[in-house]
């Protein structure tokens, strides 16, 4: 009788295993053009899985999110509905490297008991997935599991936090360590996007979008060395005052969780990009349209742009009758500069102000003086600000520096992306765009999306920039130059400060802080104003400089920061890249090269038929020796046509084509 109760007990326990596992549900979501597949399972878990014309990239993965008073979502999940649908629309936008952004995707939705959801999109470029809950009142988020697993990676760009103060409060600068998943620092924290390149070929980058009311999502590698895992700064409790120059504010204690937070809204979106080559990436959109949609009804007033800016060469301008240096004399002749050359602002970088009290001008500026200079050449002036000062006064100066006619902001040194720190974006934003003024933010994480929300927000640092050559011992520049294209650059616009007319080769490069030189050829800097996205862009480098460089200046002040197409041409991360974007009937074209020495083809069919008159910057013969060397010529180019283009260790080339009437 014993041995038939165990045989009973043992057939209903294989029973009620056997049930168990047949809970578990696959759903299943394809990209528009079928080649992207999501495989989503849920079992006592919600695991995903990424394939790639048929080949797993990604996953198995887990995502779980911890809510005070609700427990695990993702836990033991009970499916009550799931449905799916599709969008296929234009998003058009007159601050963007395209002005007509293609929006397709496949989209499922999934409600599970405990009043939360997940909802994943599929994209011909990239996938992603997001949290939604729809609890009442506010809520505590203790955690978020966000697992990326890479079953078929070779190696991974890896850009390891630097010099952190404490954990979290980091600058967003580094460089790329390019290394097997098994071989990066355990416990590391890694800044993000990230680049995993595959054996099968395809290269994916892990971000996030519309990031709001939330942390940043940093990752460490996991434990089996076979993919990463998302942390979250913890919730700031105290904070004091203080780093350089008082302007920035350290977290002296965080919270046992990640965010207080309305119940009833959606998480930021985890994003998959997937590039099937390398240089797709350089083309993709997904964080842009990832992110919600515009909340200023007119956005007219927004003016894109370069702007001179004076604190990269140390307001070292020469051959004039005064003292230069923060005054009112040295800025009107940085304006005087930029209207002659047709550049439209001149940013007063810092020390123009009190540092901690931006409603105190310096008595060296007449800052009406310089507005009003300004405005007789057509000129807008940018002020800096410090984010700690700016954040405790934000009302007032807005309110008196758009009276004076200041256009916008840079604000700097925020170095945190916890949630307090997020929401301080959202309301500069948002502060600045009631006054129509623009903001640019240094110091900065990377973009999420906030450009598209308020179109107001034209760029970001968040990049290892050329700021850094002032004082570093790293020689990777160029190297440098042709990877964040296909990494950072995707998660949005780029304020690396490009433009230096001092240039040296890898032997003669050095840091000088106040008379700088960039790493790389003279067409290597040209190119980045049409590789690099940014709607902002600076010229680093000082008006004496540019006025013996007429042709370099010339060049560069007819870039547009905007375009209305980008085609990526051709490149391999770390190696080089190559980009063409138009604007109106004019295409602009950009190639840079690490410390190789490289003939690429370029491909001229997304011209159309017709001929077409280029104006062609190369590196000259002894580039390799002397980087300053160049050449420039008009060459005419028939659409559809092939050419090989040459350049030199550090190089680049840049053309400017028009069609022939």
């Amino acid at each position: 009788m014993k041995n038939r109760l165990v045989a009973l007990l043992m057939i209903i326990a294989t029973f009620s295993i056997s049930s168990y596992a047949k809970k578990e549900e696959v759903l299943n979501l394809v990209s528009p053009d079928k080649t992207l597949q999501v495989e989503i399972t849920i079992s006592d878990q919600i695991s995903w899985v990424l394939k790639v014309n048929g080949n797993v990239v990604a996953g198995p993965s887990v995502m779980a999110m911890e809510v005070e008073n609700y427990g695990v979502l993702g836990k033991n999940p009970v499916l009550r509905n799931s449905f799916t649908s599709s969008k296929d629309e234009v998003i058009r936008t007159a601050l963007y490297k395209k002005s007509e952004v293609e929006n397709s995707y496949n989209e499922l939705n999934m409600v599970f008991k405990g009043r939360y959801g997940l909802i994943f999109r599929a994209y011909n470029d990239g996938v992603a997935y997001r949290f939604v809950t729809s609890m009442k009142g506010d809520i505590v988020i203790r955690g978020e599991k966000s697992v990326f697993v890479f079953p078929d990676a070779r190696e991974a760009y890896v850009p390891y936090v630097q010099n952190p103060v404490g954990r979290y409060q980091v600058s967003f600068e580094s460089t790329y360590d390019v290394l097997p998943l098994s071989q990066i620092k355990p416990d590391s924290l890694i800044i993000t996007p990230v680049l995993v390149k595959n054996n099968d070929g395809t290269s994916l980058v892990v971000t996030e979008a519309d990031l709001e009311d939330y942390p940043g999502m940093f990752l460490t590698v996991n434990g089996a060395g076979t993919g990463f895992e998302a942390e979250f700064a913890p919730f700031p409790l105290e904070e004091k005052q203080g780093g350089h120059n008082n302007l920035q504010s350290f977290v002296t204690r965080r919270a046992d969780y990640i965010a207080k937070t309305n119940g009833n809204r959606a998480y930021p979106w985890r994003v998959i990009a997937v590039g099937k080559n390398d240089f797709d990436l350089v083309g993709n959109d997904l964080v842009y349209k990832l992110a919600s949609p515009s909340r200023l009804e007119d956005t007219s007033w927004i003016k894109p742009g370069k702007v001179a800016w004076d604190w990269w060469n140390d307001w070292n301008i020469y051959g004039v009758d005064f003292r230069a240096g923060i005054n009112t004399e040295t800025y009107k002749y940085y304006i005087d500069f930029a209207a002659e050359n047709g550049i439209e602002y001149v940013i007063l970088d810092e020390g123009w102000s009190e540092s901690t009290n931006l409603m105190n001008v310096v008595p060296a500026i007449d800052l009406q003086e310089i507005i009003d200079h300004g405005n007789k050449k057509g000129v807008g002036i940018v002020l800096w600000a410090g984010w700690f000062p700016l954040n405790q006064q934000m009302d007032e100066v807005f309110e008196k520096y758009s009276r004076m006619g200041v256009k916008g902001y840079k604000i700097d040194f925020m170095n945190r992306d916890d949630q307090k720190m997020v929401n301080f974006y959202y309301k500069a934003a948002r502060k600045a765009a009631e006054f129509k003024q623009f903001v640019l933010f240094h110091g900065a994480y990377k973009p999420t999306g906030l450009s598209r929300t308020y179109p107001n927000v034209l760029t970001f640092e968040g990049v290892y920039g050329q700021e850094q050559v002032k004082w570093t011992d790293y020689k990777e520049f160029p190297e440098y130059d042709v990877t964040v294209p296909y990494i950072r650059n995707l998660a949005g616009p780029m304020d690396y400060t490009p433009g230096a007319m001092k240039n040296a080769n890898r032997n003669n490069w050095r840091p000088v802080y106040s008379e700088p030189m960039s790493q790389g050829t003279r067409c290597h800097q040209l190119a980045m104003y049409v590789v690099f996205d940014s709607p902002f862009s600076m010229l680093c480098d000082n008006p004496s400089n540019y006025m013996r460089e007429p042709e370099s200046v010339a060049f560069i002040a007819s870039i547009p920061t905007v375009f209305d197409e980008t085609i990526p041409l051709a490149g391999e991360v770390g190696e080089y890249v190559a980009v063409a974007r138009r604007k109106g009937e004019t295409w602009y074209l950009g190639a840079m090269t690490d410390w190789n020495s490289r003939e690429i083809e370029l491909d001229f069919s997304f011209l159309g038929e017709g001929r077409y008159r280029a104006t062609v910057f190369a590196d000259g013969i002894n580039a390799d020796r002397a980087a300053c060397d160049y050449t420039r010529k008009e060459v005419t180019i028939n659409g559809g046509e092939k050419m090989k283009i040459e350049m030199k260790s550090g190089g680049g080339w840049a053309a400017v084509i028009q069609p022939v009437k």
